[in-house]
């Protein structure tokens, strides 16, 4: 066999065409060329566009939200709403199909959620996010973390808490799964509690975790720290107060107010039925009604004094002029007016201390509609009362030309016009005060308050004298407190139905003020419904007007204005009062 030598190979003795070379060469040449411009265009021309593009895919302008403001009863110490951490519980449902079924079982009973319910959240198609469940606790939703179940993940978000659960209900509203306000003061005061957002520019995975910062963190600005006049003590003893006045009687809704004299602040404010503002499900029906401040009534005989003190003021009246009652009936306009009981002849106290509707219907007489709607007007009423809060009523009062002399006669002792608890306590201030009506807040207030004068100083003064008569031995005589003494006057209003005044529904209600030596609160009470024997506001309500102002200026500090052996003994014989 012939062997050959590596350079005598026939195969590498093979000469390729010359040109077949130059042309490999050129395509290499051209390839390399290709992708030198495809870098040129990539890097220079489609920077910005391919940079969009990747930052709608990686790129997150994640939401810093501001801490709620706080807020805090008058005194600083005692926090009425506070937001505290919570978690959303989110899942991405391609990742969550790797998920055990023992996993989303235990995920699901600790959510405290239907198996099912969840199921359907995980099966849902085309979606990279969405939500199991919000406002979760931090102690369970470590616990969800332990689990380590694929696809689902944690997110911090806030929740308000309120520590004094119904009790302050009313007042302070609550907020929506987003923290914003939705009743009360967190409606009242949204933009000022809730601040302004941060931002921060981050790139994230698909499974939502931060890589890195890609600008710089706008901090967020927390929310402002709200002082409420409210005292929570006091409002703790008026809604204890009301709540068992409310059981006595079996009433279907009560509601107080309690008004600082010398500043114009609501110390109290109760409404029932109330509800858990940190119970989603109880936040329904009647129970969300602020029923003092939302609510209007024809109130009855708590209207006499201010039409007294009107025809007072202007000299239509004296202190001794004399009205002639009669037996307790009076024909008038076509009608007849009734009062509970005969009172034969009686002086303007007499009227109010008896409460006469007839007394009042003769004080009337003297009066234009023009003077008692310019009046009623001065007090606030038939206006919205200027406090700053969602939904406040402005009453019904219908323009003076329109009065017929009966409707001035039955607008005198308190029905024809409507009212709020709220706006009849402010009017009252007069009263407590030296004929001027002060300025209202539910925000403690630091300077000196706005007041208007309605009344003379004397016809104030006299007005004092009255009603504490009205709350005395032969007035009502249950709204009495050992050690102070106090002014007031009672009323009862039967209720409309169907156009039509009932005649087995009534509101009763007091109004009063003390200590009449140097008035310091003013205490509105009004009782709905009550099925119960007794339904006089002198009966129902005054009992609750008492414990009120005891608790209340015994917690003030005021030092008692009455020797406590000068007291009438209060006994359920008490007289029966409109």
């Amino acid at each position: 066999m012939r062997r050959f030598g590596y350079h005598e190979n026939p195969v590498l003795n093979v000469q390729l065409p010359f040109w077949r070379s130059r042309l490999v060469l050129v395509l290499l040449f051209l390839g390399f060329g290709a992708l030198i411009v495809k870098a040129l265009y990539l890097q220079g021309l489609s920077t910005e566009f391919l940079q969009q593009q990747g930052e709608r895919r990686y790129e997150r302008t994640l939401v810093l939200p501001p801490m709620r403001g706080k807020v805090f009863d008058r005194s600083g110490a005692v926090v009425l709403a506070s937001s505290v951490p919570v978690r959303a519980i989110w899942a991405i449902p391609d990742d969550a199909r790797n998920a055990r079924p023992e996993q989303i079982s235990e995920l699901a009973k600790l959510l405290g959620m239907g198996l099912p319910d969840v199921q359907r959240r995980l099966s849902v198609e085309d979606r990279s996010f969405v939500y199991i469940k919000r406002q979760v606790d931090v102690d369970t939703a470590a616990r969800i973390a332990e689990l380590k179940i694929p696809g689902i993940h944690q997110q911090e978000e806030m929740r308000r808490f309120y520590p004094e659960g119904d009790v302050m209900a009313h007042i302070l509203g609550f907020t929506n799964i987003e923290d914003q306000g939705i009743e009360g003061i967190e409606l009242a005061f949204n933009s000022a509690l809730s601040g302004k957002p941060g931002s921060r520019r981050v790139i994230r995975d698909r499974l939502g975790r931060v890589v890195e910062d890609v600008r710089a963190v706008i901090p967020p600005t927390h929310g402002q720290d709200l002082h409420l006049s409210i005292d929570a003590g006091l409002q703790f003893d008026a809604y204890t107060a009301l709540k068992k006045g409310m059981e006595d009687v079996k009433a279907n809704a009560a509601a107080a107010v309690v008004l600082d004299v010398k500043t114009g602040e609501i110390l109290a404010l109760v409404n029932l039925p109330t509800y858990n503002p940190n119970d989603r499900d109880d936040r329904k029906g009647a129970a969300l009604r602020n029923r003092a401040l939302t609510d209007t009534f024809e109130p009855g005989s708590i209207m006499k004094p201010f039409t007294a003190a009107l025809a007072l003021d202007i000299n239509r009246i004296s202190t001794s002029t004399q009205f002639n009652t009669g037996n307790g009936q009076y024909r008038y306009q076509g009608n007849t007016i009734t009062d509970v009981s005969r009172n034969g002849v009686l002086d303007v106290a007499g009227i109010l201390r008896r409460s006469s509707n007839i007394g009042m219907t003769m004080i009337s007489e003297r009066l234009t509609s023009q003077e008692m709607w310019n009046k009623f007007t001065e007090l606030g009423f038939g206006r919205s009362p200027q406090a700053d809060f969602p939904g406040i009523a402005s009453g019904r009062l219908r323009p003076w030309e329109r009065w017929r002399p009966i409707e001035r006669a039955t607008m005198a002792y308190g029905y024809g016009l409507s009212v709020s608890l709220l706006q009849i306590a402010h009017a009252y201030t007069a009263f407590a005060r030296n004929g001027d009506m002060v300025s209202m807040t539910l925000l403690k207030r630091e300077g000196k308050p706005a007041s208007v004068q309605v009344y003379s100083p004397r016809t104030a003064e006299l007005m004092r004298g009255m009603l504490e008569a009205a709350a005395g031995p032969d007035g009502a005589r249950l709204a009495q407190v050992q050690g102070y003494r106090v002014a007031g006057k009672s009323g009862t209003a039967r209720k409309i139905v169907n156009g039509r005044y009932s005649k087995s529904l009534y509101r009763g209600s007091f109004v009063g003020f003390a200590p009449v030596s140097n008035p310091r609160i003013v205490v509105a009470v009004t009782i709905d419904e009550p099925h119960s024997s007794s339904y006089y506001g002198g009966r129902i309500a005054a009992p609750v007007f008492s414990e009120i102002v005891a608790r209340s200026l015994r917690r003030l500090g005021v030092q008692p204005d009455a020797p406590i052996e000068s007291l009438v003994a209060i006994g359920p014989s008490g007289e029966e009062v409109r």
